[in-house]
């Protein structure tokens, strides 16, 4: 299911990304004491009482006209109370209400959106109550805390968890595959879709931004279901959103938590761009099958070497999904778009695909035969056994005596050990080693 999204919003410079870090248990968000650090969003994932939800990190909002770069924070900053289900307004408790807070305090109140108030840099108990000076604001009880030493963050999430939207009951088919198209604006998303339903199902157009939302339209071939999502490649139009490519970047995100299989579109005559290795970060991150889709071919120059070339650059510039299949179409002529749903088919079966224990127990086994264990310190690397925890992605626990003595190549190998024993092709796959003691193994 995709996660709620808490923004957290505020002007700049009361404490923003240290709460994002703090949120997300590691430092994600740059933290710096001076305004605008934070220019773009940042996203993390968090979880409270085992509610999961995903956070946004936005810069401050300033009132200034004249700023150039003010007003594009001030953008993304609108473009994530639009995305978000519960806004976090953060304030600096010591400073007190500013005329700053004020104007920000008036754009929330436009969003219609749940707002938990959180007054900041309130290290003590006997500061809290500087909070209640923000019940002005209009937002019901402020919440004192601090986000540099953590006290009061546990009353603030707590709020934030009671605003956040109950989880809905879908029926969906269990079986369908799930296909989520994600990749920067203008690459022809829209279009492949439309070109796989034979019908203007979803809006085309050459202006980037024309996808809003991700659209799921149902579509059955062969007797198997499959869902396919369109997200956004732009929020909206406007001379200032089109100056940012990162607007995709929420929605794709929230598909690709309901998606089985993730479709990285490239644009076959802009080439790779730096955000493409962002988006298909975004798809490894979560787990989801993924190919590469190189749209608009029939515009290309070619001989017989061309798409040879094309493939191995994608291989150099995405050294981490060397797993995931290249198809090449062109959305315009129809060129080869009907085997998008049999790669789709077939990559999900190995994203869902099972290893008897017995089995991967063999393989494992015969790895460490052909190339043995990394030591250390005059102590090698023991792989007792391993077993397959889950699906979606393939993870597998492996029981070692000593995860010290692992190295990452020798993690690699044994990836790339498991691929050519069960093929894989399409999916990550997930390795976790655990030491378990010598006593408890039986050996010596």
């Amino acid at each position: 299911m995709a996660l709620p999204v808490v923004a957290i919003v505020g002007r700049a410079n009361v404490g923003k990304s240290t709460l994002f870090n703090r949120l997300v248990g590691r430092r994600v968000s740059i933290v710096e004491d001076t305004p605008g650090v934070t220019r773009d969003r940042i996203y993390g994932k968090s979880e409270w009482n085992g509610v999961p939800f995903r956070v946004i990190d936005t810069g401050g909002i300033e009132m200034d006209e004249e700023d150039e770069m003010g007003n594009l924070i001030r953008v993304q900053a609108q473009i994530a109370i639009d995305e978000a289900d519960v806004i976090l307004f953060v304030v600096d408790g010591r400073q007190g209400v500013t005329q700053a807070d004020e104007h920000v305090a008036q754009v929330l109140r436009r969003a219609h959106k749940p707002v938990v108030l959180g007054v900041n840099k309130l290290d003590h108990v006997e500061q809290h109550a500087l909070s209640y000076e923000f019940y002005r604001l209009g937002f019901g009880e402020p919440i004192p805390f601090s986000a540099e030493h953590g006290q009061g963050t546990g009353d603030l999430l707590d709020a934030v968890v009671a605003a956040l939207p109950k989880a809905s009951e879908e029926d969906e088919d269990e079986d369908a595959i799930r296909i989520a198209f994600i990749g920067r604006p203008n690459v022809g998303k829209s279009s492949l879709v439309n070109r796989l339903l034979g019908e203007e199902r979803v809006m085309v157009s050459p202006v980037a931004g024309t996808t809003r939302d991700a659209v799921d339209t149902p579509l059955e071939r062969d007797g198997q279901t499959y869902v396919l999502v369109d997200t956004a490649g732009m929020r909206r139009k406007g001379k200032v959103y089109e100056r940012i490519e990162k607007y995709s970047v929420l929605r794709a995100l929230r598909a690709l938590d309901r998606a089985d299989v993730a479709f990285v579109v490239l644009d076959a005559q802009t080439g790779i761009v730096e955000q493409d290795k962002r988006v298909a970060g975004y798809a490894l991150d979560a787990g989801c099958a993924i190919a590469f889709v190189v749209n608009k071919w029939d515009a290309i120059e070619k001989d017989d070497k061309t798409a040879h070339r094309f493939e191995e650059k994608i291989r150099d510039e995405f050294p981490f999904l060397r797993f995931a299949p290249v198809i090449f179409v062109s959305a315009l002529t129809g060129q080869r778009v009907s085997r998008l749903l049999d790669v789709a088919k077939e990559i999900a079966e190995y994203h869902a695909m099972r290893v008897p224990t017995s089995t991967l127990n063999r393989v494992l086994a015969d790895a460490q035969v052909s190339v043995s264990p990394p030591s250390k310190g005059g102590r090698r690397l023991r792989i007792y056994y391993g077993t397959q925890v889950s699906v979606k992605p393939p993870t597998f626990v492996i029981f070692v005596n000593d995860t010290e003595l692992s190295h990452f190549s020798y993690e690699r190998y044994l990836e790339n050990q498991l691929r050519e024993a069960f093929g894989f092709r399409g999916t990550p796959i997930r390795i976790v080693l655990r030491a378990r003691d010598e006593a408890e193994s039986g050996s010596s």
